[in-house]
């Protein structure tokens, strides 16, 4: 029945259709991606796919501009920076006789799909030309430049656009193709600048892209923990010098020995005077005296290599945008390929982009407010967030709370557990709530390795690797009693544990031991943190954004050896355990050939389709495979999944032995285990706690009845992301879902990202599509909830 509901894309043929595809505006990392994606899937498809260089101006002077592009044309431009099919501004388009040419060249050449990566002026600009199109063809007709039968054949224009922008202002989409590329390339910095601001005392005033949205500054100085931010949606209020200072001062006085400052260049006061970084210096030098600095970013945040995110995002848009030229009919409006949470969405490009404009209008009247609703949840939720974290309150303006919450780490180190750790922390305090920390997670909580953690304590964590804390594995059956006894010696109502699948495990113990402990009948919380994203409940772990772009780097310097050699086939292994996470998706963000992984078994058969697959692909003008294997095969790269878990006898070294023997006089092989370097980088993202504090206040003032008992089954919950939202589920409901055996959820979202990395790799295969196809539409603000603000 199932198979029934589902649909396959292999229903859908490009067969006689053929598909342009641009990038203009700005350029972003991600975008070859993208191109990359639509060319492959185009070409995957039956359809003729064409590169239109230069943007539109390549569309309007045609010739050599717009070239058909081969499945090897696009071969290692996925690690590549900017666009290789270039961008520029055109003036020409804009006038109706540059659109008229344009018009001309792309019927010369069958072009009546357009796939367009860009910003809101450039898809603007296409959904002009989608509209004009008819009537351009009928003058085409009557000037004799087409015949009236090439007029009917392509009287439909259809228009799917990807959002190529680093700054994120874009509305409809969490996240638009470069951002997170761009936030890695700020992070870079500031985590240089610390270091030399740290040796002098100084105070760095940074200035980040952003003229019209402050997202980059924001989420940068949210990512490092900036002292203060100044970006356009939000103006400081008038007095906002003496409050800056003020708050450098008392960091100072607390024992920083440097301030961050971040400032989006188009960040202005109250009344729209320009803030600019050199205005931010000369204040903090007139009334501190401190010796301060200025960095102006600039184009630095443009270059470098797509990180893995934007690779993964580019890639799923791009399959995403070739189905929705498919599946278009004469009167589909144009759209555009959004994500929503972790989920692809389609929404009309005009609505998205009245929404955008919307936001800039709000900002020219001053309804501060009202802009930062419209940039959407993920903006304001970041905004908000900010303010937690970075101004404290004096403690007459706390509120008083008698209640204690324990913060403790379990299970591996992630990227990331110190900025969840701090997050909680000072959410907790500015809540009035003392805080606990706990050392070496349950074993430590045994011994009573527990003490009070402060503001200040917390400060300059987001950026270090590892845990702070300390985090050990050891599950709390066996210490249960002590455990016990150390909540009751410290009061303590409410436990916030940071971890991986010892987390998970953990909690249920603590829950069944409730009956016999009352210490233990208090909220629990636990946030996924873990490299090997294997949590039921969760789509997505801390920690293993950054293991993906320790992945993404290794094999992109891996490749890169073998340039100029001959050809060669590289098996990389990855960490993951039994989850195939790291190895599919690692796969797909660094151009695998084939990732094997525990939950698709795979047998000799398969191994030496795969190797005769690949021979076939090193005879053509492609020089390098990968091959990922978890604990993963992958330049033609194989990723393999950690190989002792795949299987007991296809281990790392037997296919790298297979791979070097059917290759030989071919392809030679090389073979690398990545092993704990994906755990110890530093953690670029983390997560909403003030979501997570309200849940504990809330189970807290429930149960409170001169002490605090909570022994509900949505008193222990897993804070998780589940496609679009944040939620709260009880960990004894999600036992159904685990395969505890293997230490993985039983149904696991990113398997169905498996098939796009074997369709971009050329092999054939069946893709479910039953999640595409429906054009929704953009959520906008009601009219109650603006005259709220």
């Amino acid at each position: 029945i199932m198979q029934d509901t589902k649909k396959f894309f292999e229903n859908l043929s490009g067969a006689g259709k053929s598909i342009g595809v641009l990038t203009s505006g700005g350029d972003a990392q991600g975008m070859n991606a993208a191109v990359r994606a639509v060319v492959r899937m185009g070409i995957y498809v039956g359809a003729k796919v064409y590169f239109i260089h230069e943007g539109y101006q390549g569309m309007v002077d045609g010739g050599d501009n717009i070239k058909e592009a081969s499945w090897e044309s696009v071969s290692s431009m996925l690690q590549v920076g900017g666009t290789v099919i270039g961008s520029a501004r055109c003036k020409d388009f804009r006038t109706h006789e540059g659109r008229l040419r344009a018009a001309l060249n792309l019927v010369q050449r069958g072009i009546t799909n357009l796939c367009v990566i860009g910003g809101d002026g450039s898809l603007t600009g296409a959904n002009l030309f989608r509209e004009e199109w008819s009537g351009l063809l009928d003058e085409l007709v009557q000037s004799g430049q087409i015949s009236e039968e090439a007029a009917q054949t392509h009287s439909a224009l259809h228009i799917v656009g990807m959002v190529g922008s680093i700054d994120n202002d874009f509305c409809g989409t969490d996240m638009t193709i470069g951002t997170d590329s761009a936030l890695h390339r700020i992070i870079e910095v500031v985590d240089a600048i610390m270091t030399t601001a740290q040796s002098h005392q100084r105070t760095f005033v940074l200035e980040v892209m952003g003229r019209h949205c402050g997202y980059l500054a924001l989420v940068s100085a949210l990512a490092c923990g900036a002292d203060w931010v100044l970006i356009p949606e939000m103006p400081p209020k008038d007095g906002w010098e003496e409050q800056m200072c003020h708050k450098l001062s008392e960091s100072r006085l607390r024992g920083s020995r440097l301030n961050i400052i971040i400032v989006a260049e188009g960040a202005t006061d109250r009344h729209g005077n320009p803030i600019s970084s050199n205005t931010v210096k000369d204040l903090v030098v007139r009334c501190l005296g401190f010796d301060t600095r200025v960095t102006i970013l600039g184009h630095v945040q443009r270059g470098g290599t797509p990180s893995a995110f934007d690779r993964i995002l580019a890639s799923r848009m791009g399959v995403e945008a070739v189905l929705a030229l498919l599946e278009a009919s004469p009167g589909t409006p144009a759209c555009v390929v959004s994500l929503c949470g972790n989920q692809a969405v389609r929404l009309p490009l005009m609505e998205c982009v009245q929404m955008t404009q919307e936001v800039q209008k709000a900002m020219d009247e001053k309804r501060f407010e009202e802009a930062v609703k419209l940039r959407g949840r993920s903006f304001e939720n970041n905004l908000n967030t900010y303010k937690l974290l970075s101004h404290r309150k004096i403690d007459a303006e706390l509120p008083r709370s008698s209640f204690n919450v324990a913060v403790l780490n379990v299970g591996a180190p992630a990227a990331g557990m110190n900025a969840a750790v701090r997050s909680a922390v000072r959410v907790g305090i500015t809540e009035g709530h003392t805080l606990f920390a706990v050392n070496d997670g349950f074993e430590g909580f045994s011994k009573g390795q527990i003490k009070e953690i402060k503001w200040g304590d917390v400060g300059g964590w987001t950026g270090q690797g590892g845990s702070l804390l300390g985090t050990k594995r050891t599950l709390p059956a066996k210490h249960i009693d002590k455990i016990a006894e150390q909540m009751r010696i410290h009061n303590i109502n409410a436990l916030l544990v940071i971890g991986g699948f010892e987390a998970y495990l953990g909690l249920l113990e603590l829950q069944a031991a409730r009956s016999k402990h009352a210490e233990l009948c208090v909220p629990m919380v636990m946030v996924p943190a873990t490299v090997s994203n294997n949590i039921p409940g969760s789509d997505l772990s801390i920690g293993a954004d950054t293991a993906l772009n320790a992945i993404t780097d290794t094999c992109d310097r891996i490749k890169q050896s073998a340039s100029g050699t001959k050809r060669r086939v590289f098996i990389i292994e990855t960490m993951g355990g039994y989850c195939g996470y790291l190895a599919t998706v690692g796969g797909l963000a660094a151009g695998a050939d084939a990732a094997y992984i525990y939950e698709e078994p795979f047998d000799i058969r398969d191994l030496q389709s795969n190797v005769e697959h690949l021979t076939e692909k090193m005879k053509t003008s492609i020089q390098r495979g990968l091959v990922l294997r978890y604990d993963l095969a992958l330049s033609h790269t194989a990723l393999i999944h950690w190989i002792h878990n795949c299987s007991e006898n296809y281990t790392t070294d037997f296919i790298y032995q297979l791979y070097s023997e059917e290759g030989k006089g071919v392809f030679d092989c090389r073979k690398n285990v990545l092993g704990h370097m994906q755990q110890c980088y530093y953690a670029y993202i983390f997560g909403h706690f003030a979501l997570l504090v309200d849940f504990v206040q809330y189970h807290i003032f429930v149960c409170f009845v001169g002490r605090v008992f909570a022994n509900t089954e949505d008193s222990a919950c897993l804070l998780g992301m589940r496609r679009r939202a944040l939620v709260f589920q009880p960990v004894i409901q999600l036992k159904d879902e685990t395969d505890f055996v293997h230490r993985i959820p039983k149904e696991q979202w990113w398997l169905r990202l498996r098939p796009l990395m074997k369709i971009l790799a050329k092999y054939k295969t069946s893709y479910d599509v039953s999640d595409s196809g429906q054009l929704e539409h953009i959520v906008r603000l009601r009219a109650k909830d603006i005259s709220a603000i």
